[in-house]
């Protein structure tokens, strides 16, 4: 494995170059880091493909810090990152297996991203944490974290965000994907969450509703947050099968299985959309 751990690492390097094509790279990588296995969580790096090809079109090497909070997420990091040269085909080759640092989901212990949680509702609690800590310490590197909506049917969520908001945590970012998707079925059947931009507004954050897989809008709000007061949502809406078109219509957007024949005509259809980008 590449000798850097995280991306707040010093002497950490990448160039991520176009995003969208960055973005659909991710898509590819990630199909075929879970066809060995004929089943994953592909709908995750789907929807968040554009926000993680954002991320590190704006994040400072060696410096900004990165959380993940839902662990099955590190997917779309983990395809990011060997695109970009910080992890080698042979770790990412064992993504999903025994033993392996590059795990279907997450833990503390997982490269990549500064801190990857495994239970849910825990990684604002986190990044809230180091934005503070940065604070104090008198840097001013920036805290990303990745959510998803369905986290925030946990409290912890609303009292990390609470206390970052009360502490004016300006340098804090969070990117939430929206794809209404959660291994019960579609989030607003289990708990309705709307309105989610006035809920975080009334916790006292800056809050953008965005299109999640418009990956020039996410990179300029998340330019944008820099210059907060307050700390900041991108709410993004986004699909669990956005870029394939060759899933079928019940397709488990929380866990997607994919035979080979599917996994073949998925790859087939995301290196078609690559060349199209001229990649």
């Amino acid at each position: 494995m590449s000798a850097i751990t995280h991306v707040s690492d010093p002497g950490t390097r990448w160039t991520a170059g176009d995003p969208v094509v960055l973005a659909a790279r991710i898509r590819l990588r990630a199909v075929r880091m879970v066809a060995p296995l004929g089943f994953g969580y592909l709908g995750q790096a789907l929807s968040s493909a554009e926000q993680v090809a954002a991320l590190f079109s704006v994040m400072t090497p060696g410096e900004d810090r990165l959380v993940c909070s839902p662990g099955h997420y590190v997917i779309g990091l983990f395809a990011a990152a060997a695109e970009l040269g910080l992890l080698d085909e042979e770790a990412v080759a064992a993504y999903g297996q025994d033993g392996s640092q590059i795990e279907a989901i997450g833990t503390e212990r997982s490269p990549v991203a500064d801190y990857v949680c495994g239970s849910l509702g825990q990684g604002l609690s986190a990044a809230a944490g180091f934005a503070l800590s940065d604070r104090m310490r008198g840097r001013a590197r920036r805290t990303f974290a990745l959510l998803s909506d369905g986290e925030l049917e946990e409290g912890q969520v609303w009292e990390a965000a609470l206390f970052a908001a009360h502490h004016r945590l300006g340098r804090l970012t969070v990117l939430l994907d929206a794809n209404n998707s959660q291994v019960d079925g579609p989030v607003d059947e289990i708990t309705t969450l709307e309105p989610v931009r006035e809920k975080w507004e009334a916790f006292g954050w800056t809050a953008r509703e965005l299109d999640g897989h418009d990956v020039h809008a996410v990179v300029t709000a998340l330019a944008g947050a820099d210059s907060a007061q307050q700390p900041t949502v991108l709410i993004n809406r986004t699909s669990t099968a956005h870029g394939l078109r060759c899933l079928p219509p019940d397709a488990d957007g929380h866990f997607i299985k994919l035979p080979p024949d599917l996994a073949a005509r998925a790859e087939a259809e995301l290196s078609a959309a690559l060349e199209a980008l001229g990649a």
